[in-house]
């Protein structure tokens, strides 16, 4: 009987984000309707889908081999596993997230030490204890089964929750005092299936390419032609990823020059190249860099 990995897939907010993310690092995820067990187009993997707040258990107790959730619900359940890699990449961002404590707008409250006495709804439950903890501020820390921005001031006098961009929360007049914790998605593992072999290896080479798809986005290869005579001008204007890579054509006088940089500074620096002498400058997409 073939080997297979049981890898687990965050459902729920994370899921789109990583379906694209395992296509652009080369799996294809089939997620059918209410399945749990989406098919993938590896048949080395079994996937089934786990919301992300429950990943650690799971793959803590073997159910599953591998799992992707962020560091933050590993941290929250205590549970000792295995990080093969970070990989920083979310529902609207290529940042982390954090967690944070937030108040009304007009409240008086200024900072963590101003809330003693105080309730702080939350998911994150364990975490906002010890972070309270730390600064030797009694609270009471009450578990928020949802809709958290809205609690406060009724329900709760502050909550700690989890943001990518803080519109959520101006949208619902709060304002952040401090972070609590910085998160992003790990590939997890349980550090039995990580000592076997096969799995091991299994596990890199996911990481590896998942990496390199997340490398690869915002990102475009850049080829073009350059007169030797100008070559040291046209690379000056190069905010390149590494060296650009130079090559000798058949015509004499004449190299090839390519290159990888941020897609967002084509439009200034195309012109420029072309105005410096480059010609036949092409633009190509990128679904992965392994470095």
């Amino acid at each position: 009987m073939a080997e297979k990995l049981m890898l687990g897939i965050p459902k729920g907010s994370l899921q789109e984000a990583t379906v694209a993310l395992f296509e652009r690092a080369g799996w294809r995820i089939y997620a059918n309707g209410r399945s749990y067990f989406p098919s993938i187009d590896d048949p080395e993997i079994e996937c089934m889908l786990i919301r992300a707040q429950e990943m650690a258990r799971y793959v803590d107790k073997g159910v599953l081999d591998a799992g992707l959730t962020g560091i933050d619900w590993v941290v929250e359940s205590g549970r000792n596993l295995t990080s093969v890699t970070s990989l920083t990449y979310s529902k609207q961002t290529r940042t982390k997230v954090r967690w944070v404590l937030a108040v009304p707008e007009n409240s008086p409250y200024e900072k963590a030490e101003d809330l003693a006495g105080k309730v702080i709804a939350t998911e994150l439950v364990e975490v906002t204890r010890q972070y309270f903890e730390r600064k030797k501020v009694p609270v009471k820390v009450e578990f928020s089964w949802g809709a958290t921005e809205v609690k406060p001031p009724t329900l709760a006098d502050a909550i700690v929750e989890i943001t990518e961009t803080g519109s959520s929360l101006r949208a619902n007049r709060l304002r952040i005092l401090d972070t609590v914790m910085e998160s992003e998605t790990h590939l997890i593992a349980n550090p039995r299936a990580y000592q076997d072999p096969w799995k091991k290896q299994k596990i890199d080479n996911l990481a590896l390419m998942l990496n390199g798809a997340i490398a690869a986005r915002g990102r475009v290869g850049l080829m073009m032609n350059a007169p030797k005579k100008d070559l040291e001008q046209i690379l000056a204007l190069l905010p390149s990823l590494n060296s650009p890579t130079v090559s000798a054509l058949s015509e004499s006088g004449w190299v090839a020059v390519n290159t990888v940089l941020e897609e967002s500074v084509l439009r200034d620096v195309v012109p420029k190249l072309k105005n410096a002498g480059a010609a036949g400058i092409v633009e190509y997409p990128l679904n992965k860099i392994v470095y």
